[in-house]
């Protein structure tokens, strides 16, 4: 049995059309776009890996989201922004929901702003994880990664 593995990603999405356009993905339609990002995430994702969502998963509703979360692998956080693009189906209550993964596990609805601290490099990596990219987070100036979404590559990187 092989070591679970962490990822992040961000911005997938779902059966948002205009986003093929915005973000110039090479798809002709949103069901081809979320075809590839389902066998993508699932040749890189075993069952036992922790994937952080960190927003944006999709502007449709709760029928969508649990399709996908159904055909997608790992154990699924998603960080929970009922304001933005996830606000049709994202439950208000932080925690296990009752969307299941592939794999047969709860996707569990993350607080907004998240600060974690995960094995690297011999040490522990404290890394602080928004959907928006933020000017200021805690130990910015100690070391702390900050992961964020929403800019789709257009945000400037930041000193820190």
């Amino acid at each position: 049995m092989r070591n679970s593995k962490t990822y992040f990603t961000s911005d997938t999405h779902v059966g948002h059309t205009n986003i093929i356009r915005y973000c110039q993905r090479p798809f002709a339609n949103a069901a081809e776009m979320d075809t590839a990002l389902i066998e993508n995430w699932n040749a890189r994702v075993g069952d036992q890996d922790v994937v952080y969502h960190l927003g944006d998963f999709t502007l449709e509703g709760h029928e969508t989201a649990r399709r996908m979360f159904a055909r997608l692998r790992g154990r699924i956080g998603v960080l929970g922004y009922p304001w933005h693009h996830d606000r049709g189906w994202v439950p208000a209550a932080f925690g296990p929901s009752r969307f299941v993964s592939a794999s047969g596990q709860l996707v569990e609805i993350l607080p907004p702003l998240l600060t974690i601290k995960l094995p690297y490099q011999g040490r522990r990596q404290a890394i602080a994880m928004c959907h928006f990219p933020l000017a200021e987070w805690d130990h910015r100036f100690g070391g702390t990664w900050h992961l964020h979404g929403h800019s789709h590559g257009r945000h400037p990187p930041t000193a820190g």
